[in-house]
């Protein structure tokens, strides 16, 4: 068995099975128990392990995460020091934090050491078939956390947020809104055509989206990036064209940062999709309410990212994350864009130029929220050159910031 706080603890999720020709019968069986365990949202699933006919699973009422977190953060002894079995290397924060942003899969030790933390015994569900040969982990881990919660740490998440959107009428909100979902999957069907999948999600704030890449690694999240240009530029276009108030003038905001993810309940089960809230929506919310029409924002932020050959990691900041993302550019030539062949796009941070060189800095500004916390943006531009047609120009130029209400402003000289 693995040690609990080794970095490798968890199990793989590798099976002798693979998803296809699943006996669909065995996925209902062990849904329909799942679903029982979790009692209408009352209790979510923390964690599992495989036995040959069954699996055994940890069950604790939502609410307890939080309160072992508060025990945790207010008493300097830990409150949950027993004695076991094996080593336990980091302690209980660290280790809950772990098996809710990793694989709820886990193994004995595991089981045995949050059954002890969250004083709860696990129950064994019997299942009609054998975990990893009849069903592929991978499907019931899936199935798994749609009954329990997630964290993730660094994914990058866009927020386009509608303009006035308050002050339209009721038959013009739900215009707009079909129009920016319409751009959305405009902008999806496009990256298909040029072989770049983005796994988006996508939720509504009520007057826009936030929208995020399921997969995790820096190119979803440069991927990501892109994904937003294409989404803007077909909003412009659109907006550019339209005689009417059916094309919403947006706001847009992109930031990195850590969330939880969950499933809604939808009558009497889980939603299939998953919704996310954590510090990445709140930072974005405060951002674009400083943003504004027609103005793109990124945030302050720095991006992980892995070195395969001396398996080292690093991280990106904001500026270095651009220069990624205009390295990848290139792959989106010869996409059509309202008819048009784009010939290029070029994407950068604003600033101003440095002398008589052809270099530019790049202004980092702070803006205060209405809790008068501040947080450092870039204001950023895209601009799109298409082959027969006239360039799409999307986000504000320097020139154009003067009722941007930012407070303090630096610049910076990237490094080449």
């Amino acid at each position: 068995m693995s040690t609990p706080g080794n970095n490798e603890r968890y199990p793989t999720l590798s099976s002798d099975s693979t998803a296809t020709d699943i006996d669909s019968t065995h996925i209902e069986a062990l849904d329909a128990a799942l679903h029982q365990e979790w009692a209408l949202g009352r209790n979510i699933i923390l964690t599992w392990v495989p036995r040959e006919t069954s699996i055994d699973i940890l069950v604790i009422p939502h609410y307890m995460l939080s309160d072992i977190f508060s025990d945790l953060n207010h008493d300097t002894d830990t409150p949950h020091d027993f004695h076991s079995s094996y080593a336990i290397k980091d302690g209980p924060e660290v280790m809950i934090r772990d098996v809710i942003s990793g694989p709820k899969m886990s193994d004995d030790d595991h089981l045995q050491y949050f059954s002890r933390l969250f004083d709860a015994e696990p129950h064994t569900i019997d299942i009609p078939f054998t975990p990893g040969l009849e069903v592929p982990y991978q499907t019931i881990e899936s199935m798994v956390k749609r009954y329990g919660i997630s964290y993730v740490e660094d994914r990058a998440v866009v927020l386009f947020d509608i303009v006035e959107f308050s002050l339209l009428s009721p038959l013009d909100q739900v215009a707009q809104l079909n129009s920016l979902a319409y751009s959305i999957n405009s902008a999806y069907s496009k990256m298909l055509d040029n072989d770049i999948y983005v796994n988006f999600a996508r939720t509504t704030t009520g007057d826009g989206f936030y929208i995020w890449n399921r997969d995790r690694s820096i190119q979803a999240n440069v991927d990501l990036y892109h994904f937003m240009h294409l989404i803007l530029a077909n909003n412009a276009i659109a907006h550019s064209k339209s005689l009417s108030s059916s094309t919403p003038l947006l706001r847009t905001g992109f930031h990195v940062g850590g969330h939880y993810e969950f499933y809604q309940s939808e009558g009497l089960s889980p939603t299939v999709y998953s919704y996310i809230v954590g510090d990445v929506t709140i930072e974005l919310s405060r951002i674009v309410d400083q943003a504004l029409p027609g103005q793109v924002l990124l945030g302050d932020f720095l991006v992980p990212i892995y070195d395969d050959e001396d398996n080292t990691r690093f991280k990106l900041d904001t500026i270095q994350f651009i220069e990624a993302a205009q390295d990848r550019l290139s792959s989106l030539n010869g996409l059509v864009l309202s008819g048009d062949k784009i010939n290029s796009i070029k994407c950068y941070l604003t600033g101003d130029k440095m002398g008589d060189r052809k270099e530019f800095t790049v202004h980092r500004y702070m803006v205060v929220d209405k809790h008068f916390r501040g947080r450092n943006v870039y204001n950023a531009k895209i601009n799109i050159y298409r082959e027969d047609s006239e360039p799409v120009f999307l986000g504000l130029q320097n020139s154009e910031l003067e009722n941007f209400k930012a407070v303090f402003s630096n610049f910076i000289t990237p490094t080449a």
